[in-house]
């Protein structure tokens, strides 16, 4: 199988696996525990929050262990409004599901919630945040990268904008995080959600960045783990897996981002030369170096995909009913029907190979050519 669906999951790296492997074992204790057993899995812990901070350039401190960035955009989103109180949130419409229903149910409660549109490459202009911003703003959440297109929010301007008008500020860099540098300072955010499984530590566990002095209320009550902001037992081995697919990720991005970028660029060239209508979703430029989510119009991307079983990766359209529906991401960038639902995400990893892209490459256009005739 060639596997092109990272954006979806990645591999759990092998040095990740190493660095869990004792604490799956005989390090079994709890961190809250005063003996020896305990305090080994306390500074495991400790370890761990330091690397993530590394990653992110904050301190140890400002880091929140959860079970993934659902949890996490969950318990930024309804922790600051039951804080706040009544008010307005904005965020965009093509963002994560994890994003989208809390912002939903928050509407259903009473507060007043914009989805601000994009443009035809998926960007939300910071100018439209400007102008949504009241004087009943209480959280913008913008996602960095999005999961589909691979699309780079403008971060930087439109958190200068939530600190000009006093606004807390949170990103989804669920997808960003350990493929291009994420600064928190530099994109100038209050809060930040990432998830293990994107970047080659296990499911189930993330992390939530918290800027000192920002408060919401806890989703999780009970002990006082993670400072009061998340209760329940620390779960010790993905929490150093996570910590130490920080340390990777910080000791190879920039070998890793020009590695995925030649691939993805390879294999756009190499489908662009066998089917010259082919349409890119999403921006050129400002997007991540391992996604590409191109159309092949008048087809359908199941019917390309689906007939490919030595391929893995994602579609644009979801059939419902023997109906395809369109991904609401290309809906809300206004992409026309029929391009949409020859939609296909191929996002390339850490391990992918240059033999691999190629041979995908054949594959889908055997398979386009084939339906085409």
């Amino acid at each position: 199988m060639i596997y092109l669906d990272y954006n979806a999951t990645t591999p759990v790296a092998p040095e990740v696996v190493r660095a869990m492997q004792p604490f799956l074992g005989g390090e079994f204790g709890n961190p809250s525990s005063d003996y020896p057993l305990g305090r080994r899995a306390q500074a495991a812990v400790a370890r761990a929050r330091r690397q993530v901070a590394a990653l992110l350039n904050c301190r140890p401190e400002e880091i929140v262990f959860t079970s993934g960035a659902t949890e996490a955009n969950n318990t930024v989103l309804k922790g600051v409004a039951e804080h706040l109180g009544q008010g307005q949130i904005i965020t965009v419409a093509t963002e994560h599901p994890s994003v989208l229903a809390p912002c939903r149910l928050l509407q259903s409660q009473g507060f007043e919630v914009t989805f601000l549109p994009v443009d035809g490459t998926g960007l939300v202009k910071p100018s439209a945040v400007r102008q949504a911003i009241s004087s009943r703003t209480i959280l913008i959440s913008v996602m960095h990268a999005n999961n589909e297109t691979g699309a780079l929010q403008p971060l930087e301007e439109i958190g200068a904008l939530a600190k000009e008008a006093g606004v807390k500020f949170h990103t989804d860099a669920a997808q960003s995080v350990g493929k291009i540098k994420v600064s928190v300072d530099m994109l100038k955010v209050d809060f930040l959600t990432l998830a293990g499984h994107k970047f080659y530590a296990p499911k189930g566990v993330g992390a939530l960045y918290v800027r000192a002095g920002r408060t919401f209320r806890p989703l999780v009550h009970g002990a006082s783990q993670e400072g009061g902001r998340r209760a329940g037992t620390e779960n010790v081995p993905y929490i150093v897996a996570l910590g130490e697919a920080c340390r990777l990720a910080g000791e190879r991005l920039e070998a890793d981002g020009a590695h995925l970028k030649s691939l993805r660029d390879l294999l756009h060239e190499r489908l662009k030369a066998g089917f010259p209508e082919l349409i890119l979703n999403g921006p050129k430029r400002a997007r991540l170096p391992n996604t590409l989510n191109v159309s092949f119009p008048g087809l359908s991307g199941a019917a390309i995909v689906g007939s490919i079983p030595e391929l893995a990766a994602s579609l644009g359209a979801a059939c419902h009913s023997g109906e395809e529906a369109i991904s609401p991401v290309l809906a809300a960038m206004q992409v026309p029907l029929d391009v949409a639902r020859g939609a296909v995400r191929l996002s390339v990893g850490r391990p992918t190979t240059r033999a691999e892209v190629e041979q995908a490459a054949t594959l889908l256009l055997s398979r386009v050519g084939a339906l085409r005739g």
